[in-house]
C-alpha cells in the first residue's frame, strides 16, 4: 500500500503553505522516509495531523502531515493560515517534545554535539511513542559500529516521552552489566528529556527469525533476567512495577473507564470483570509455577532483536521495559511467529527458564499468563492513549478492546488445557 500524503509546511513559526496531495512509498503513518521525498527542501516531519487508512488503522490512505523545513524555503512565500490550519498546527496538550519545532531541534543538537563530524540527520520515523533518526558519523568516544541501510557506521538518536517510558538508558546498562552483548552501545542518555544516543547496531531486524535465531537470543535474555532477579538488582533498580498483583489494581481502576474508552458491549464488560475477579485464583497458580519476577523487556518480538547473518542478535527497544513476570515477555512474540515457530519458540524459552529455576514449571506459567499478558497490553495501550494528544490516537485508539476481547478469548477451559 501507498500513502497520498499532505504536507503544511512551516519554518520557525512562518507558514509556507501545503503540498500536495503526492504519494509517499511505504504504508505506515510513522515512517517519514516517503513524506520528506515529497518536500524539497531539508525538513523533519514533526506529527500526523490527521488520516484515514486505507483499512481503517494507521496504514496506507489518506494522510497529513506537519512538516518543519529546516531551512526557509527558497522561492516560496510565508502567507497567513487558514482559521482551520491554525487549529490543527497550533499547540496541543500531550504533544510530544519531538513534534514541537523547538523540542525536536534541541533533540538533534544535543546528538549532533555528540558526534563526530556529523552529516545530514536523516529521519526515519515519527510519532506519538517516540522519535528515531540517524546520524552518519563516529561518536566522540570512536569509530561507532554498524551500518544500517548503508550508513557508514554512525549513530541513533531515540525521543521518547518520559511520563509513560522506562530510562532506557538505565535499563540497558543493567542488562549489559550481566550480557554486554546483548544491548546496543549507549554514547549518551538523558532520562529527564527522553532521549537516548546509540552506535548503529550492524545488522537487520529479525522478522521471521529462524529457528537458529530463538535458540541464540531467547535464553540470552533469559539467563540475563533470571541473574538479575537473583541477585536483586531487578527489584532494586525503580523499575515500573507490573507485576502480577499490580496489574490486578491497575486493571481494577480501569474497569470504571471502559464504556467511555471503548467500543466493548456491556455483556463484554461484564465478561472483562468476571475475568479480572479472576486472577486471583490465576495469579497464586502462576507463582507457583516458580518463575521470579524479573526486569522484562515488555516488547520481546523479533522485529525488536537485530543481528548479522550468523552473529548474535541485540535487542533493542527497552521503553516499555519494567518488573514484572517473564511469562509476559515468552509469550510476546506468539503473534509474530507461525504456529510452528511458535511452538519452538516455546520450547526454547521454557528450556532455558528451567535451567535457570530448577524445577519450576515454565510450560505451564505460559499457559496461565495469557489472559495476564493480553490484560496487560490493554493496560498499556491505555496509557498510551492517556499522554499523547487527540490526533495521534488513531495510532491506538482501537487497541486496548482488541487486547481485552484477546483476554477473553483465553477461557478457563482453554487455561485448564
Amino acid at each position: 500500500m501507498r500513502r497520498m500524503v499532505t504536507v503544511e509546511l512551516t519554518h520557525r513559526g512562518e507558514y509556507f503553505g501545503r503540498l500536495g496531495p503526492f504519494g509517499a512509498a511505504g504504508p505506515y503513518w510513522q515512517s517519514t522516509e516517503g513524506v520528506l521525498a515529497g518536500v524539497d527542501v531539508p525538513a523533519v516531519v514533526l506529527r500526523l495531523v490527521d488520516g484515514r487508512g486505507a483499512d481503517g488503522g494507521p496504514c496506507g490512505g489518506e494522510v497529513r502531515y506537519h512538516v518543519e523545513a529546516l531551512e526557509r524555503p527558497d522561492g516560496r512565500e510565508a502567507r497567513p493560515m487558514d482559521a482551520g490550519t491554525a487549529a490543527v498546527l497550533g499547540p496541543a496538550e500531550g504533544r510530544s517534545s519531538w513534534a514541537r519545532p523547538d523540542g525536536l531541534r534541541e533533540a538533534l543538537a544535543w546528538a549532533e554535539a555528540r558526534v563526530d563530524g556529523a552529516g545530514p540527520v536523516r529521519q526515519v520515523r515519527t510519532w506519538n511513542l517516540s522519535g528515531l533518526f540517524r546520524l552518519p558519523a563516529g561518536t566522540s568516544g570512536g569509530s561507532a559500529s554498524g551500518s544500517p541501510d548503508g550508513f557508514p557506521g554512525g549513530a541513533w538518536l531515540k525521543t521518547t516521552t518520559p511520563a509513560f517510558n522506562a530510562a532506557e538508558g538505565e535499563v540497558i546498562a543493567l542488562l549489559g552489566s550481566v550480557d554486554a552483548t546483548l544491548v546496543p552501545t549507549v554514547i549518551a542518555a538523558d532520562a529527564a528529556a527522553g532521549r537516548l544516543l546509540l552506535e548503529a547496531v550492524p545488522g537487520e531486524d529479525c522478522w521471521g527469525p529462524s529457528a537458529d535465531t530463538v535458540a541464540e537470543v531467547v535464553p540470552r535474555l533469559v539467563a540475563a533476567q533470571a541473574a538479575l532477579a537473583a541477585d536483586g538488582r531487578a527489584a532494586s533498580a525503580g523499575l515500573r512495577d507490573r507485576t502480577p498483583l499490580a496489574l490486578l489494581g491497575q486493571l481494577e481502576v480501569l474497569l470504571d473507564r471502559l464504556p467511555q474508552e471503548t467500543d466493548l458491549s456491556a455483556q463484554e464488560r461484564v465478561e472483562v470483570a468476571r475475568l479480572v475477579a479472576e486472577l486471583p485464583d490465576l495469579i497464586e497458580e502462576l507463582e507457583e509455577c516458580g518463575l521470579p519476577v524479573t526486569l522484562i523487556h515488555g516488547d520481546f518480538h523479533p522485529g525488536n532483536w537485530r543481528a548479522e547473518a550468523g552473529g548474535p542478535a541485540v535487542v533493542l527497544d527497552y521503553a516499555d521495559a519494567c518488573l514484572g513476570h517473564p511469562a509476559l515477555d515468552g509469550l510476546r512474540a506468539r503473534e509474530f511467529l507461525t504456529p510452528d515457530a511458535w511452538s519452538h519458540h516455546a520450547r526454547v524459552w521454557s528450556e532455558a527458564w528451567r535451567a535457570h529455576a530448577p524445577g519450576s514449571r515454565p510450560g505451564r506459567a505460559l499457559e496461565l499468563a495469557e489472559p495476564l499478558h493480553h490484560l496487560a497490553y490493554a493496560l498499556r495501550y491505555q496509557e498510551f492513549l492517556d499522554h499523547i494528544e487527540t490526533s495521534e490516537r488513531p495510532y491506538h485508539e482501537g487497541d486496548p478492546a482488541a487486547e481485552l476481547r484477546a483476554a477473553l478469548a483465553c477461557g478457563p477451559a482453554r487455561r485448564a488445557s
